[in-house]
């Protein structure tokens, strides 16, 4: 199709010339906007960068890298990136070019300049001037600027070609509706996901079929952990994703894959394309890694997770979540080092402090752990989160009745911050430790207050059915896992570690060992392992738990001692969940077992071990709420053996 307006190019240089190399690294400065219209402040700057960033072979500076890099130039990081700011910004980054632009208009005319601009010299390297007949043409007219551009900066042909989707394809035809995108991506590296969303919501209001709009409001409710919104508009970016570039509908198709059908090697595939595309992308890594983390694949996640933070060093995320992957690797020493890597960088992220409670509670730091709640007390947004931290805490060492009022706050303050399901999540977390302990009354209304308070989320229903038959309620627990069997049928982890859990205590509730561990069976390494973002910790290891109670209920003391073993051995995964503090009960009762079941040196050495864990547990939980059912159990059984 012939474009409605027409371009013209000049070359500052010769064209044997290749200005910028696939090394190079290019910053898009604010437009020059002399048309006093509002609507093209800071949407041109979107357009002509989500233009730019089709481009497998330019490397725009990120947003984030931006405004770290103003910090350093001690400037608000919304300075408005002049040709003289950004000319500083350029140099201080190591940056090859900034590319200027400009609008003005004749009428209903609309005359648009874009310049490339080395950074070094101040001498333009490649200028285009196009003339947009009427000001629903002005997207098209800055795309096509962008495409020439790429040309003459160096990219070949063929890659313009291929990665060439017209402005209004990639983002929306509605200036309106960009200018929203605009401000949401601007008030996100500002004031974070929360500030956002307003933004994002109103730009698809405004354009139904933005794409970029719902993948946008979807992370924004990702980072809140709201899982469930995030995955509508996860879904509905997804039904649209042909309306984006190539890098953005990657993008799309991976989040899609890997938050709504949890098809996880779908989502790993659509990632190590992205990366194959765009190998200076860093969000490809950083997804791929997650991926990996939900596997229990952590040491190919640490390695993905690492080229994204040699990519992106001005970016948390790459931070946060290494320390993570490096807990769950028990490498606790380099996690605190990644850690302060990223405090130095300044870095004040969530998933950081979350990192840093859990090395506290791991190191029996208790003033660490007491500031780390503080961060989180601090921030209505997040103050849940430290109160359900410590209410595990408190749970771990036996103090019940603390904990229950800890949960309680927790769910109060999450529905305070307009985030029920993270309230259920909090209430279903309750649940399973309670039906752990004994209290099986207990379990299940707290069980049924998550369900009522968020029934559609995959993380309360599937924590709900398991406390449900720890409780003894196997018949409601199963039901709820033929719902999720239903709705979840190709999500990876709800079919190869929550389903096979479920249905596990349920044979167990049964009276029906052996058909239990078979049940378990396709929980086994590495998704055994596999990270839940849903919880605090990196995994409870729910499966392994409960494989050591059927160990246990089929007189197999031995198999038994290795499944509780194997949780001890992964504290840096479990932290402070309460598997890992009645794992040491559980050793404690397999290697009475095996006293029973031996003779002679053999019943002796099970006899120590025996008594060694019990004394550990009973350490541990040395001023215990006295009325807990399995600390009474515990006590019992340890007078016996003595």
């Amino acid at each position: 199709m012939v474009p409605e307006w027409v371009g013209a190019g000049l070359y500052y240089r010769s064209r044997q010339v290749r200005p910028l190399t696939e090394k190079d690294t290019i910053v898009v400065a604010d437009f020059d906007n002399k048309t006093g219209d509002a609507v093209f402040d800071d949407t041109l700057k979107t357009a002509l960068t989500v233009a730019l960033d089709q481009s497998p072979f330019l490397d725009v500076l990120s947003d984030n890298r931006v405004a770290a890099t103003l910090k350093l130039m001690t400037r608000p990081v919304n300075t408005k990136l002049t040709p003289d700011v950004a000319q500083e910004l350029c140099m201080r980054t190591g940056s090859k070019a900034y590319i200027a632009g400009s609008i003005a208009n004749l009428g209903n005319e609309y005359v648009l300049g874009l310049k490339a601009v080395n950074c070094q010299s101040g001498e333009p390297l490649v200028q285009e001037q196009v003339t947009a007949n009427g000001k629903e043409k002005v997207l098209d007219a800055v795309g096509d600027a962008a495409a020439k551009l790429r040309g003459r900066l160096g990219e070949s042909l063929g890659t313009v070609q291929k990665f060439d989707v017209p402005l209004e394809e990639a983002t929306t035809s509605s200036l309106e509706a960009l200018k929203a995108f605009s401000m949401g991506r601007k008030i996100y590296g500002e004031k974070g996901a929360e500030a956002a969303l307003v933004y994002h919501a109103r730009a698809i209001q405004l354009d139904p079929n933005f794409a970029m709009g719902y993948a946008s409001l979807a992370n924004d409710y990702q980072g809140l952990a709201e899982l469930v919104r995030a995955s509508e508009y996860y879904t509905k970016a997804f039904e649209l994703r042909e309306h984006a570039g190539e890098r953005e509908r990657l993008l799309i198709t991976a989040r899609y894959y890997e938050n709504v059908t949890g098809e996880r090697d779908k989502a790993a595939q659509a990632y190590q394309q992205l990366i194959e595309n765009y190998s200076r992308y860093p969000t490809g890594y950083i997804g791929l890694g997650n991926v990996y983390a939900v596997q229990g694949k952590y040491e190919k996640a640490v390695e993905v997770t690492r080229e994204a933070q040699q990519l992106a060093p001005e970016r948390a995320a790459p931070y946060g979540n290494l320390a993570n992957l490096l807990l769950a690797l028990q490498r606790l020493d380099d996690a605190r080092e990644t850690i302060r890597e990223a405090q130095e960088r300044k870095f004040d992220d969530d998933i950081l402090h979350n990192a840093l409670y859990g090395l506290a509670f791991l190191a029996a730091d208790a003033s660490a752990r007491e500031e780390e709640q503080q961060r989180f007390a601090d921030d209505a947004a997040t103050s849940n989160f430290g109160l359900s931290l410590d209410s595990d805490s408190e749970a771990y060492a036996g103090h019940l009745r603390m904990a229950r009022e800890l949960t309680r706050r927790a769910a109060d303050s999450a529905m305070q911050a307009d985030s029920k399901e993270n309230g259920a999540i909090w209430w279903v977390n309750a649940a399973l430790r309670e039906a752990a302990f004994g209290n099986s009354s207990e379990a299940k209304q707290k069980a049924g207050e998550g369900l009522k308070l968020y029934p559609a989320s995959q993380g309360v229903e599937v924590e709900a059915a398991l406390a449900y038959a720890m409780a003894g309620e196997a018949e409601r627990a199963q039901s709820l896992a033929q719902n999720l069997n239903q709705h979840y049928p190709l999500d990876t982890q709800v079919q190869s570690l929550w389903l096979p859990a479920i249905q596990g205590q349920v044979a167990l509730t049964r009276k029906a060992p052996a058909k239990a561990i078979e049940d378990l069976q396709p929980a086994l390494p590495p998704i055994e392992y596999g990270q839940i973002f849903f919880i605090s910790q990196i995994s409870c290891l729910y499966p392994t738990y409960v494989r050591g109670q059927a160990y246990l209920a089929a007189e197999q003391g031995k198999e038994a001692a290795a499944q509780f073993q194997n949780i001890l051995d992964h504290s840096g995964i479990v932290w402070n969940c309460w598997t890992g503090a009645l794992a040491q009960l559980g050793v404690a009762r397999a290697n009475a077992m095996q006293m029973k079941a031996s003779s002679g040196a053999d019943a002796d050495a099970a006899r120590v071990r025996a008594l060694t864990a019990y004394k550990d547990f009973l350490t541990l939980w040395r001023d215990a709420d006295p009325e807990i059912p399995i600390y009474r159990h515990a006590k019992t059984e340890y007078a016996k053996l003595e």
